[in-house]
Order: C-alpha cells, then structure tokens, then sequence
C-alpha cells in the first residue's frame, strides 16, 4: 500500500473540511436515500430516470466522502513561520519579470480558505521560493527558460 501524502491544512480548511464530512454523511445521505426509496416505489428500475439519477449522485456524494476522510486522516494543520522564511501557508508577494503577483503557498484544498491565487510547492517557483526569505533573488527553470523571483514580502496566511 503506498504511503500517505500528508495533506498540510489551515485549521480554517480542516474545519470547513469536517463539516462538509458531517453534511455529507448525514443529511446528504438521508436524502439520498429517501430519493432512491422513492424511486424504487415507482416500479421498473431500468426505466426510471430518478432511480438511475438517484444512485449517481449517491455514488458521487460516497465518493466525496471517501475523499474527505482520507484527507482529513493525513492531514497536518500548517504552522507559523517564526524565522520569515516562506513556508506551506505563507502568503507570497513576488517581483517576477518585473510585475508583483501574490500567492498563498500551499495545495489547492486550501483554496476553500482563500480567493488567492495558490501556488504549489511542487511548482518550479514554489519550490525555489521555499525556505528564502524576503529580499531573496531565487532562480527557477520555467517552461520559457530560466526565470528569477525576488521575494518582496512574507506573511503567514490571514495576517496578509
């Protein structure tokens, strides 16, 4: 069995992520479940558009589940950085090719957090800006060629 990716996470993320687990279980479920009993009233299953409907979206909901759980087992809420250097969850402010852009560093589950823009740290420039620290000039190789990113500014994510 492969190892766990560990799932780094604000607590904000890992909150948002539990409740949506309880909705789904329960009152999701239920529902469900009500719409496939009633369908199942109807008579012939192989014609019945609600029954067929209703087993989809419950086997969407019981995959979101599965989903869930098996990031909410492997997940690790994220830290602050005392040292200013960028780690998973700091908030990024960049001068790339001579514009500034802003990133949340982390994975995309942290999205349900933020309206910023993520940026991975599997990426060529999340993984060179890792551990630097403002005023840093750091190198990456991008699909146009070798590219450089001074770090303007670090923050940890929600005091930005």
């Amino acid at each position: 069995m492969p190892e766990e990716e560990v799932i780094l996470l604000t607590q904000e993320a890992y909150d948002k992520m539990q409740e949506e687990l309880k909705h789904r279980e329960g009152e999701v479920r239920s529902e469900i479940a009500q719409k496939i009993k009633e369908a199942r009233a109807e008579g012939d299953l192989s014609e019945n558009g609600g029954y067929q409907a209703a087993k989809e979206e419950q086997g969407k909901n019981e995959g979101r589940i599965n989903e869930l759980t098996q990031k909410l087992r492997s997940a690790r809420i994220l830290s602050v950085s005392e040292d200013g250097k960028v780690r998973e969850g700091s908030v990024v402010r960049l001068k790339v090719a001579g514009r500034e852009v802003e990133f949340l560093v982390g994975n995309r589950d942290l999205a349900c957090t933020t309206d910023k823009k993520i940026i991975s740290t599997k990426s060529p420039l999340g993984s060179a800006i890792l551990n630097h620290k403002v005023g840093d000039l750091v190198a990456y190789q991008a699909p146009g060629g070798k590219m450089q990113a001074e770090i303007l500014e670090v923050s940890p994510m929600g005091e930005e």
